[in-house]
């Protein structure tokens, strides 16, 4: 790297290859940089907590202020450590490869291991969120900050943001390789794209029932319905909503194809 390339690198990483940079890594840069000022607010809120506690002046909302901005500042730093590759590395082997089989374990990594990771981490949480909304839920100290369920709404939608800048990533990783066509970007990414598609039709299934059924059924035992059961595959049994997923798996990855040959017959 050009000694110019490591200044811009340690000043502005969202500059570094912003000539490959795609649509959705720029607006992870730009929402990102907008939330970096929360980090001189944070040390404020540091410095006047320490001076006002050393005066006896304790402010238990000023102890609840640091964790709400550096949670937020912290979970939106991931999207653009993903877009500017700036998280930590300890591979002592990945910078003398070639750039090539840099790339495919980049999209390995983004796209097999850590998407899935984020989506899974967006669906435990989007129940935390709702519960503790509901719950109006507050700071345990009087004199805290209450509606603490924004805090937590804004960590299940932080899973998103880092979910959209893994997928930008991504993209941009697979046009080094390829054209980056979306059936090539649903196949290339399959267990991000079987885990999305998953969910989605999980939760479709689930709130047609809730839509459909009498009001007197919980929610518990709407969950023992038989399409979130087992069927037999030969000597196996499989979850029907996993039967249902391979499916809308190829569906959808077919259809794409099928517009990416009609595109090119059009052109």
């Amino acid at each position: 790297m050009k000694p110019a390339d490591e200044l811009v690198q340690l000043s502005d990483p969202g500059e570094v290859g912003r000539a490959e940079h795609n649509r959705g890594d720029r607006v992870i840069v730009r929402i990102s940089n907008f939330f970096a000022w929360l980090f001189p607010f944070l040390m404020l809120a540091i410095c006047a907590q320490v001076v006002l506690r050393g005066a006896g002046m304790n402010q238990a909302w000023l102890d609840d202020f640091q964790w709400w901005v550096y949670g937020a500042a912290v979970l939106t730093g991931i999207g653009y450590a993903v877009t500017t590759g700036s998280h930590v590395r300890v591979d002592i082997f990945f910078d003398n490869y070639p750039r090539e089989k840099q790339t495919r374990i980049e999209i390995f990594g983004l796209a097999w291991l850590f998407l899935p990771f984020i989506l899974l981490s967006w669906d435990i949480t989007v129940h935390y969120a709702i519960s503790s909304y509901i719950a109006d839920e507050g700071s345990d100290s009087p004199n805290g900050l209450h509606n603490l369920w924004m805090l937590k709404v804004f960590m299940n939608v932080s899973f998103l943001f880092i979910a959209a800048a893994c997928w930008a990533a991504y993209v941009r990783f697979l046009k080094r390789l390829t054209r980056p066509v979306l059936w090539k970007q649903l196949l290339y990414a399959l267990p991000s794209t079987m885990f999305a598609l998953n969910l989605v039709a999980f939760y479709a299934i689930w709130w047609a029932l809730r839509l459909t059924t009498p009001a007197e059924v919980s929610d518990r035992d709407l969950g023992r319905h038989w399409i979130f059961g087992h069927g037999e595959l030969g000597s196996e049994e499989i979850k029907y909503t996993i039967l249902i997923t391979v499916a809308l798996t190829v569906l959808v990855i077919g259809a794409a194809r099928l517009m990416d040959r009609g595109s090119k017959a059009e052109g």
